[in-house]
């Protein structure tokens, strides 16, 4: 065990009679960027509160950097952590808030100042010390609390759902930057979030949980493209579930759909009922049949510039297409054909 890596073994949080967090045992390596990832209650802000110190486990034991941190006050924990709100002391300006952990410390104030300086630069903040909070708009406050974090120099950085108060455009680049800073300080970092797009944007790896347990772990791909299960398959980006029958056939998978027949090239899995798995971009749309095709009729279409959407009702349930503009698109009441690619499909239990 190496500086910066987090490791559970059968940690279990309990509040009462109600079970927060189920026996988890996991691993994060030093200088990874780790995602929490799932719906309200699924057990991850317990975990990264359990890593921060501000939870004690019920059973089991956490490691920070090979220490048994198991019963050890948050206080002396090299951890930092980056709130949903900020935090920041109104009343303070901007380079006091960045240096109030380091003044706890009773560092020297000159060592203070130098080090909240250094902080905001490399948040892209510099020259803004004196300024308040209340003069800065939400992504530069938001900035400003992962500087406050930094300087503290911690083994593990902890962020919890730190770009849910921003707009769309401004959370894209504050994602981008709090990334790029991880890496370039090779920070050990764990980050929660219910927001699915912003989890694979900045995660080397994604631990998706629910009911108070692990789902599925693995990088942004293998979980887009691999997923177990149906609960994974449509919580990792759009997904259509379709219901289809599953017999093996040789090196190949021969799945029922609507009493037709048709293979794909997956590995074995179990004969019987199980769901299809099509995103939305992988889905084609044809005025006329070919090959396999689903009849389908256009119940809502939506031009977003770069993309139309489509929504389609068919014999095999609600169709959700991402399609590329063109000329003369499909309009609501249009008759389409539904296809698709074999080798794109992926297959879950039902």
């Amino acid at each position: 065990m190496t500086k910066g890596s987090v490791r559970f073994e059968a940690v279990t949080k309990r509040f009462g009679s109600v079970v927060a967090l189920k026996p988890l045992t996991l691993d994060i390596a030093p200088g990874t960027l780790v995602t929490l990832l799932g719906p309200s209650g699924c057990g991850k802000t317990t975990t990264l509160r359990l890593i921060a110190g501000l939870e004690t486990a019920s059973e089991g034991r956490i490691l920070i950097g090979g220490q048994d941190v198991t019963h050890q006050s948050a206080t002396y924990r090299r951890v930092s952590m980056v709130f949903q709100s900020y935090a920041l002391f109104p009343h303070m300006s901007v380079a006091e808030n960045v240096g109030y952990g380091l003044s706890v410390k009773r560092l020297p104030k000159a060592q203070v100042r130098e080090r909240a300086e250094e902080g905001l630069a490399l948040v892209g903040l510099a020259g803004f010390g004196k300024r308040l909070p209340s003069e800065l708009s939400g992504g530069q406050q938001q900035r400003v609390a992962v500087a406050r974090a930094i300087v503290l120099e911690p083994e593990v950085l902890l962020l919890d759902e730190p770009l849910s108060n921003l707009d769309a455009k401004l959370r894209r680049h504050v994602r981008e930057e709090i990334r790029q800073i991880q890496q370039r300080l090779g920070l050990t970092a764990v980050y929660v979030t219910h927001d699915q797009e912003e989890a694979m944007a900045v995660s080397d790896r994604i631990i998706v949980m629910k009911n108070a347990e692990i789902a599925q772990e693995g990088s942004p791909h293998d979980l887009y493209d691999r997923p177990a299960s149906a609960f994974i398959a449509d919580f990792i980006g759009d997904a259509n579930l379709i219901d289809v029958e599953v017999s093996q056939s040789g090196a190949d998978t021969e799945i029922a759909l609507l009493g037709r027949r048709l293979r794909v090239a997956l590995p074995p899995v179990p004969n019987g009922a199980a769901k299809m798995v099509l995103r939305p971009h992988q889905v084609r749309l044809t005025r006329d049949a070919q090959g396999f095709a689903l009849p389908a009729e256009v119940t809502y279409a939506a031009y977003l510039g770069n993309q139309i959407q489509y929504t389609l009702d068919s014999e095999a349930g609600r169709i959700f297409a991402i399609c590329a503009p063109v000329a003369a698109p499909f309009r609501p009441g249009d008759g389409v054909h539904v296809t698709f690619d074999p080798a794109d499909v992926r297959l879950v239990p039902a």
